[in-house]
């Protein structure tokens, strides 16, 4: 069965982030044998003076394959989790859907894309849930987590959103690296230029300060730039969109 789990607003100013608390709830399912998980993507939101956000308004999401039967024990353990642990002050909200259940997948996509460009209510949020047939609860503060939630599984179902949490070490800042021994020695799935191209094995890119990768077609890809004559992978200002 595959699931796929969201969370947001976990985290202050001060303490806390929510990509650390979804991957714990990723090795909650990997440490109890329950399943296999896949790793986490970050998904922005809209940035608007009505909604309340920590930094970024960013919600979190993973994929797992997991046996049925142990469902509603993780989902319990995964609320009592962000109940103990959420910073004080945040409303941390939490999403559970299992992708052959989901009915009205056209409104669930629509409720993530809506999320990046308007300010999205609870009652929305519960409404869109029991129509697609959704998991949503509320784990502490007031709650509003759950739009973020609901709209991270929705964003991450397109398989076209997102930047994957964390940084990928490929070397260090400046060196040549060839595309088919990160393909070979990573999560990476594809190397491929900004405009779409999809770089060969035996082309290089040299390694920038921070190596980010994002979600497209359904794939991990590492995204690079043209300059001075050789591929550089993209900075933060160039992913800002992802």
């Amino acid at each position: 069965m595959e699931i796929y789990v969201a969370i947001d607003d976990t985290d202050s100013l001060e303490l806390g982030a929510t990509g650390q608390s979804a991957n714990e709830l990723r090795r909650l399912i990997e440490d109890r044998n329950w399943g296999k998980t896949e790793a986490v993507t970050r998904h922005q939101l809209l940035l608007h003076p009505d909604i309340p956000y920590t930094s970024h308004n960013s919600a979190m999401c993973f994929k797992a394959v997991m046996g049925v039967d142990k469902l509603d024990e993780f989902i319990a353990c995964a609320g009592k989790f962000l109940q103990e642990t959420s910073a004080p002050g945040s409303d941390p909200g939490l999403c559970v859907a299992v992708k052959e259940n989901i009915k009205n997948m056209e409104e669930l996509l629509s409720f993530g894309y809506k999320a990046k460009e308007e300010v999205l209510t609870k009652a929305e949020a519960y409404k869109t849930a029991e129509h697609c047939g959704l998991h949503i609860s509320e784990h502490g503060g007031t709650g509003l987590g759950i739009i973020g939630a609901l709209a991270g599984i929705g964003l991450r179902i397109t398989g076209n959103d997102g930047r994957f949490q964390g940084r990928m070490q490929l070397g260090n800042s400046g060196e040549t690296i060839a595309v088919g021994e990160i393909i070979s020695k990573t999560e990476i799935d594809e190397v491929q230029s900004i405009d779409g191209q999809v770089l060969a094995n035996h082309e290089t890119m040299v390694i920038g300060e921070k190596i980010k990768t994002v979600l497209l077609e359904g794939k991990r890809i590492l995204l690079v730039y043209r300059e001075g004559g050789a591929w550089h992978s993209c900075n933060n200002k160039q992913l800002k969109n992802y």
